[in-house]
């Protein structure tokens, strides 16, 4: 086989083939090369110069992509060079990705099959282990992390994800502009979103931060409030809304409980038709809420204070918005409505971040939609245990599919 055509197929500029071997057997083909210059230049590892001064050499055996059925390695000689800036030090080559046993091309084609199918399908593809596919693909995402720009962060998201019972709880810190995971930690304690700040939000980062959507998990305030204090803190509408829920169902339940015959078989079954949005029903579904309503006076009660309280977020002055909750908790007083009255004690506790949403629209769904692309990844992985990595695999997917939006 004639060494310049093996070097015109191999496509490494500035290298050539010298020596080959091939093995029937085992359907692999090995593969001598060097560079071809006649006084080459090696580039140090550490700060990129090119130097000529030469300390020793060994040889390094990676794995390339494959050439039809056969298998490819490569045998390169590495250097050590001595550099006047960084002392001796490994030369850096182009298509080698650190100390990996693989060339940057054969990391990347691994790690486009790992967007669309689970590590251990592209692993029998490859024929390589597991752990040295999720390798290679984190390698790949990181570079492709340290090549994007870095962005100014104006709104935040903080919320977690209920993982199981081994691991309770990920907290998540998103990027509501750009719609996409920042951070996330285990478990939800103010210790853990003590350490995003300590990680990843330098303090020269965070005076660009105007507003952080949260829940109202005091834990997650006060680390807020201790490394963010002139931000305003905005309490998720959607959170809000699900106590609301919470208290009709249990209104529902009550009267379940309280009414007998014929009317405790027309409830039974009917809470998700209830916990709906008015407007998001369909005429069936309409029609059976009136006749539900119809029957209990305080259940209609309950469902007409939920559907009110949903305006709170269409009011954009302050004022406004606090006479229309006012006024909407002095008709609690004499409603006999035990449930609600809980609700009316948790919004008065926290009425500043609900109405700090006059000031700074934060975009509530877009915390809900990051949420779900993190469960789907969970769902496709079967589970991560490094959550570094999910959290690298998210980023890449919403990138990509920005893209995709900005193409179309």
């Amino acid at each position: 086989m004639p060494e310049e055509i093996v070097s015109r197929i191999l496509r490494l500029p500035g290298y050539g083939v010298y020596a080959w071997e091939a093995e029937e057997l085992t359907g692999t083909l090995t593969l001598w090369i060097r560079q071809t210059a006649s006084e080459p230049y090696h580039v140090c590892r550490g700060c990129g110069i090119s130097v000529r001064d030469v300390h020793s050499w060994t040889e390094r055996r990676v794995r390339d992509l494959p050439w039809g059925t056969w298998q490819v390695w490569l045998v390169v000689e590495v250097h050590r060079v001595r550099c006047r800036r960084c002392g001796v030090r490994t030369e850096r080559l182009p298509f080698l990705a650190g100390k990996a046993h693989s060339t940057a091309r054969l990391e990347t084609a691994v790690a486009q099959d790992c967007e669309a199918a689970p590590v251990s399908r592209v692993a029998a593809k490859w024929g390589l282990p597991p752990e040295t596919v999720r390798r290679m693909d984190k390698r790949v995402l990181h570079r492709w992390a340290a090549g994007r720009p870095r962005v100014p962060l104006r709104d935040l998201g903080v919320d977690e994800i209920y993982l199981g019972k081994r691991d309770k709880f990920l907290t998540v810190v998103s990027d509501l502009e750009r719609g996409e995971p920042l951070w996330v930690g285990l478990e939800r304690k103010r210790e853990t979103l003590d350490r995003f700040f300590a990680e990843a939000l330098p303090p020269g980062r965070r005076r660009t931060v105007r507003a952080v959507c949260v829940d109202m998990w005091e834990p997650f305030v006060q680390s807020l409030r201790a490394h963010l204090p002139h931000t305003r803190i905005v309490y998720d509408k959607f959170h809000v809304l699900r106590h609301v829920n919470d208290a009709l169902d249990e209104t529902r339940r009550a009267e379940f409980f309280r009414k007998g015959g014929h009317a405790r078989g027309l409830l039974r079954g009917k809470r998700w038709v209830l916990l709906r949005r008015w407007a998001h029903l369909e005429r069936d579904e309409r029609r059976l809420v009136k006749e539900l309503l119809a029957l209990n006076r305080r259940l209609a009660k309950a469902y007409l204070l939920k559907e009110q309280l949903a305006h709170l977020w269409d009011y954009t002055y302050e004022g406004a918005a606090r006479r229309f909750l006012i006024t909407w908790l002095r008709a609690l007083r004499w409603q006999r409505l035990p449930a609600f009255q809980k609700v009316a004690k948790l919004l008065l506790r926290h009425l500043d971040g609900i109405l700090a949403y006059c000031h700074e629209k934060v975009p509530f769904g877009k915390v809900e939609a990051i949420n779900g692309n993190i469960r789907a990844m969970l769902r496709r992985g079967r589970g991560y245990r490094d959550h570094e990595y999910l959290l690298l695999k998210v980023q890449k997917a919403t990138a990509e599919r920005r893209r995709l939006l900005r193409a179309a």
